[in-house]
């Protein structure tokens, strides 16, 4: 028998919004349990006329949720739940839930946009507003409005600003209780000096958080790099009954496994990217460090090419972060910056179709045969980037004077490559 969720209590009004409109918006916080509960009912309520598919952000989360709920039916991956993402897949013929990261959608509604056997497609962590997900997303709502009635649509985010996505989607919004214990927040009572050297605080924060608190810790990083750095910092410096696990997307699986499964022999110290902030469950994290930089792309004009920058994090992520101290029991995030800094931080982390190049996008666009404006993006792209990556790929021969696809853009469009590369 499975414990109780904050999502259950709202599933018969979530799954009667589904059974009317074929479309809703969740409102789900960290931890109610909307990844692994949502499309199990949903396939239990039989609403769904084929598949159901779930669009995760991250590799690791694909995975995980994946296998989270095979393991609640009892079943191996890739029997009733399976996964697919680039290079990986677990599913079989009995495959009725398919969990896939956000490009694996693309490929197949261009494959094939009537989505044939798939009866419903649900948008898990949309608030992340990945490029890929936007697109996804436009994509599902004209292949509903023109082609399928009965697809059904499901846009599950962690956060409660909803409102604009439910009048794009013309859909309910359907808002479920989070579970969470109280999480005290502890500042630096200074920021840190000039030319401080960014993994050595990390690591010094890192140390005093073990030795004030118990229980597992959650480390908040930009990238791997930092990860290995720190990692090399607190060797020697923990208690001898701590384990430093890194989490990361390019980590071998068993390592990504070691640490997100709890560990009863020692006190387990997860130094991770932002993959932990919503799509992950770490069950026995009492005490997040944060150390309040995020990485992301951005696209340079003046080279044509993206490029990782690391910014301070958004008071959006900080709460995410923060939140996954409190979900086992009453939790303590410590925050690598001062309280007087934080009004200087951003609300909200940009939409990636914001910033990022838009050359993929175009070209899968182009491959779809409509214009930008002729679609429901949740954010439209920039006008401007928007025409230098048609420049780019009729420089590259993607695309005719007119703008439509060639022979040789559809060759570039099946890659998962740039298509510089």
């Amino acid at each position: 028998m499975l414990a109780p969720l904050p999502i259950d209590a709202i599933l018969p009004e979530l799954l009667d919004a589904l059974r009317r409109r074929r479309r809703a918006v969740l409102h789900a916080p960290p931890g109610a349990g909307k990844t692994t509960r949502v499309p199990l009912a949903l396939r239990d309520a039989g609403l769904a006329r084929g598949r159901i598919v779930m669009l995760e952000p991250r590799r690791i989360a694909a995975r995980a949720a994946a296998e989270r709920m095979a393991q609640t039916l009892g079943e191996p991956v890739g029997r009733t739940v399976g996964y697919r993402i680039r290079g990986e897949s677990a599913v079989s013929s009995e495959t009725r839930i398919e969990v896939v990261t956000e490009g694996v959608l693309t490929r197949v509604i261009q494959s094939d946009p009537e989505l044939a056997g798939i009866g419903a497609v649900i948008f898990d962590e949309i608030h992340e507003r990945s490029l890929a997900a936007d697109l996804g997303l436009a994509l599902c709502l004209e292949i509903a409005g023109a082609l399928r009635e009965d697809l059904i649509l499901l846009a599950m985010s962690a956060t409660p600003e909803t409102e604009a996505l439910a009048a794009l989607m013309q859909a309910p919004v359907i808002r479920a209780e989070g579970r969470s214990f109280p999480v005290e927040t502890r500042w630096l009572d200074r920021p840190l000096p000039a030319g401080a050297r960014f993994e050595a605080a990390v690591a010094d924060l890192v140390a005093r958080a073990v030795a004030e608190t118990g229980g597992g810790v959650l480390v908040f990083l930009p990238g791997e790099g930092e990860i290995r750095r720190v990692g090399g910092l607190l060797h020697g410096r923990l208690p001898g009954d701590c384990a430093i696990r890194p989490l990361y997307g390019a980590l071998p699986l068993a390592a990504q496994r070691a640490a997100i499964r709890p560990d009863r022999d020692a006190r387990k110290v997860v130094l991770s990217t932002s993959v932990a902030e919503t799509s992950l469950t770490i069950e026995d994290v009492r005490v997040v460090v944060d150390g309040g930089r995020a990485r992301r792309a951005r696209f340079d004009p003046g080279s044509g090419m993206t490029r990782l920058v690391t910014e301070r994090v958004t008071r959006a992520e900080a709460t995410q972060r923060a939140g996954r101290a409190g979900r086992v029991a009453p939790g303590i995030a410590f925050r690598l910056w001062s309280r007087g800094e934080e009004g200087a931080l951003a609300a909200h982390p940009p939409a990636e179709i914001e910033a990022a190049d838009l050359a993929g996008l175009a070209l899968e666009l182009a491959l779809w045969g409509a214009a930008p404006e002729a679609l429901p993006f949740p954010t439209p792209p920039p006008p401007a980037a928007y025409a230098e990556a048609v420049a780019l790929l009729r420089m590259l021969g993607a695309l005719d004077a007119r703008g439509g696809i060639t022979p040789h853009g559809r060759h570039l469009a099946a890659l998962p490559l740039h298509p510089r590369l």
